[in-house]
């Protein structure tokens, strides 16, 4: 502990490596100003001049070319990785190479101390509108929730092989009205339909910056090895949450169709979200991770 004592301040500050530093990353970024050093790890050369006006260090690397991560290795005591699975390619619709690739790096030399995946609420699949904890079992029915499952055995296996704590949040619909395409409005101006009362099903949200604010906890506070629903108090139904943004904004509300309207007139991807519905439990959020929700509801958040 003396020798500890004497190092450098440099080296006992705490480094986190940000994977996948989009709008939900730099919220974390700002979240922790003048906290720990955060690194980012950026496939583009042309971001490196404004992350750095950010004041973080990037780092050029690809997760889809494993030779660019080798520099990871032992580099951070904290991950939070943000990075979605590819989704181009036919040959991985239903694996993440992306996760596979980062674990193996992060298992060579100096291990972190903690690590933190976004994952979705979609690896539930449909639960007929039911009330949904962590303890459910998992059961994708899109190959974007089949990719999800995927990473998060990377995950787990990472954790048993090396006993560093990971924490796998699931993540509904993000939305907050300063985050691009992140409310309803656009939507509600294309006049988007959605479904019928008795068509209907639930839909979970969490507001950005809330989200931002669980990664920081889970990144300190996460008790390892757990899957943590992020979301927030709201259980509405999709229709019913277009019909309360349209009230909020001052626009008309969205059209009503059947379901059977909607499959042959709407693009698979939305249908895909019109076709699962589930109640999140947020419970072990505010237990373990000890998050205030301070936009408790899509009413706070959406104005």
């Amino acid at each position: 502990m003396a020798l500890l004592g004497a190092l450098p301040s440099r080296f006992r500050r705490e480094r986190l490596l940000v994977v996948g530093c989009g709008d939900v990353g730099q919220r974390v970024v700002a979240h922790l100003a003048r906290g720990p050093r955060v690194l980012v790890l950026t496939s583009s050369a042309q971001r490196v001049p404004t992350l750095r006006l950010q004041g973080v260090t990037p780092l050029v690397g690809n997760l889809d070319d494993r030779a660019s991560l080798q520099r990871l290795a032992g580099l951070a005591t904290r991950v939070l990785h943000l990075a979605p699975p590819p989704s181009e390619d036919p040959a991985q619709w239903h694996s993440d190479p992306r996760t596979r690739a980062l674990v193996q790096v992060l298992s060579r030399r100096t291990l972190p101390k903690a690590l933190v995946y976004g994952s979705t609420s979609g690896v539930y699949g449909d639960c007929l509108g039911a009330k949904v904890d962590e303890t459910r079992a998992v059961n994708p029915h899109t190959p974007r929730a089949m990719r999800r499952v995927d990473a998060e055995s990377h995950i787990r296996g990472y954790a048993r092989r090396t006993g560093v704590s990971c924490s796998v949040l699931r993540i509904p619909g993000i939305y907050a009205p300063n985050r691009p395409g992140g409310t309803p409005r656009e939507r509600l101006l294309r006049g988007t339909p959605v479904l019928t009362q008795q068509d209907d099903v639930y839909t979970n949200h969490i507001h950005a910056d809330d989200l931002a604010r669980a990664c920081c906890r889970a990144l300190w506070r996460g008790q390892g090895h757990r899957c943590i629903n992020v979301c927030d108090d709201t259980e509405l139904m999709m229709g019913d949450y277009f019909d309360l943004a349209a009230d909020v904004y001052g626009l008309p509300r969205p059209p009503r169709i059947a379901r059977g309207v909607a499959e042959s007139s709407l693009p698979v991807v939305l249908l895909s979200f019109m076709s699962e519905s589930r109640r999140l439990s947020n419970a072990r959020m505010k237990t373990e991770l000890g998050l205030r929700l301070r936009y408790p509801t899509v009413h706070e958040g959406l104005v």
